[in-house]
């Protein structure tokens, strides 16, 4: 085949290893990427694809495993701007007596815009595309994931107190819905319903929310059972575990996104199974928190589909995907007692195709295939950590760095690459977390 007759494309990302998640377990040596308008058009053998198309721009990837763009299934993101000001204390405390007061005194459209630069850019130096966000000023998250080209799905806060962002719940309900209205054709800001928890939000609020996510075809996504006292308090409260009074509200259905889930007993594993709930398990902020453990093994055999999220970088406290793998798949071991439980691909899954599914966005994101969003990571293996490459995908889970991480993609636009990030500034990101250092000195 010459020249003229190859087809001309954007892209072509040549690599040692493409390992698309999607077939399971799947590793493909010496594959090459071809991408065109912001999809993946072909996934083939570089030398057919050498033949076939001709790109503006090319990447040879000799030392490389190339992944999905990973997907952070839960965090706070300006959350970050309080990372390590109260930490190693119980989760109550840590909420009560420290976070939310320091959030009444600092929160605002200012510290939700930059704690958010700064947390884009350590997800996208580590490797994550996709994010969903819990925050206040949902809409300065989406102004910053637009700069950045970033996608983030906002699930915008819902309670029945007043904060910075609203006065009460009718309010917190009708500006998430003028957010899903505000980005319903954005490439990179999605929308669901956030209501905090079943302890922060009463059944009105919550009967309402599960009207509209169904009108918008939206996910629910909340904490829930995230420690053993949340549970007992709500027995306690109305002889209901928080799982059965969700239920019985209408809220458990495929929409529903479970976040934590360290207190589910077997009846309710069946049941999030029976009605195709999902769960995101928040390996490291559980362990930093004490709040108990998701017990990822037994979730799956019961086949509920479990994603990975960092949750905030005040209890995590870093957005590192990476860490979060090998955390969960060793975590997933010793809970078991099984050293096969949570596999490495299984553990890539939670953090790509899993969390896409649970976002309701997995038709276009969360695997390399065809016709998806070209939202890819490439990760260096000629690392002395990943030596000998006896088998890449362990090592991505088992061994590898996020410092690893060479280049970014999402929607085929190079976001990060050779350690430099191209769709935000820096040095303007750390002089601003400088700057809150001093606002928030002896706070």
């Amino acid at each position: 085949m010459n020249s003229v007759s190859k087809q001309a494309i954007d892209t072509l990302i040549h690599a040692r290893w493409v390992i698309p998640v999607v077939p399971s377990g799947a590793v493909l040596e010496q594959h090459s990427i071809a991408i065109h308008n912001k999809k993946i058009i072909a996934l083939c053998p570089t030398a057919n694809a050498n033949e076939r198309y001709t790109a503006e721009q090319e990447f040879a990837l000799d030392t490389h495993a190339v992944i999905p763009g990973l997907v952070n299934t839960h965090g706070h993101s300006p959350m970050v701007l309080l990372r390590g000001i109260a930490d190693d204390v119980p989760l109550q405390e840590w909420l009560e007596q420290r976070i939310w007061p320091l959030e009444g005194k600092f929160v605002s459209r200012e510290f939700v815009q930059q704690g958010t630069s700064l947390a884009m850019a350590e997800m996208i130096a580590s490797g994550t595309t996709t994010f969903a966000d819990n925050y206040f000023f949902p809409d300065e998250v989406a102004k910053v994931a637009q700069h950045t080209q970033m996608r983030v799905q906002l699930a915008c806060p819902v309670l029945d107190f007043p904060t910075a962002w609203a006065q009460d719940a009718d309010e917190y309900i009708r500006k998430a819905t003028q957010l899903h209205d505000d980005f319903r054709t954005s490439d990179f800001v999605y929308t669901a319903f956030g209501p905090h928890a079943p302890y922060t939000v009463s059944d009105g609020p919550l009967e309402k929310i599960v009207v509209l996510a169904d009108e918008l075809d939206i996910p629910i996504h909340m904490h829930v059972h995230e420690n053993a006292k949340e549970v007992s308090d709500a027995v306690a409260s109305d002889g209901r575990r928080p799982i059965k009074r969700l239920h019985e509200l209408g809220l458990i259905s495929p929409r529903m996104v479970c976040v934590h889930a360290t207190q589910l007993v077997k009846t309710e594993m069946e049941l999030l199974a029976e009605l195709g709930a999902n769960v995101v398990h928040c390996p490291e902020s559980n362990l930093k928190l004490a709040s108990g453990f998701c017990e990822t093994a037994k979730l799956k055999q019961h086949g509920v589909n479990t994603a990975l999220g960092t949750d905030g970088g005040a209890s995590n406290n870093d957005l590192d995907m990476f860490g979060e793998m090998q955390t969960a798949a060793m975590l997933a071991k010793a809970v078991a007692e099984d050293a096969s439980a949570l596999p490495a691909h299984e553990a890539l899954e939670m953090a790509t195709i899993n969390g896409a599914r649970a976002m309701g966005m997995d038709s276009f994101i969360g695997s390399l295939e065809v016709d998806k969003f070209a939202d890819i990571t490439a990760v260096d293996m000629d690392a002395l950590n990943t030596l000998p490459m006896h088998n890449p995908l362990s090592h991505l889970v088992y061994a590898c760095k996020a410092s690893q991480v060479s280049h970014v993609w999402c929607g085929g636009r190079l976001l990060y690459q050779d350690g430099e990030l191209q769709t935000l500034d820096v040095i303007a990101i750390k002089q601003q977390a400088s700057q809150w250092l001093k606002k928030m000195a002896g706070a």
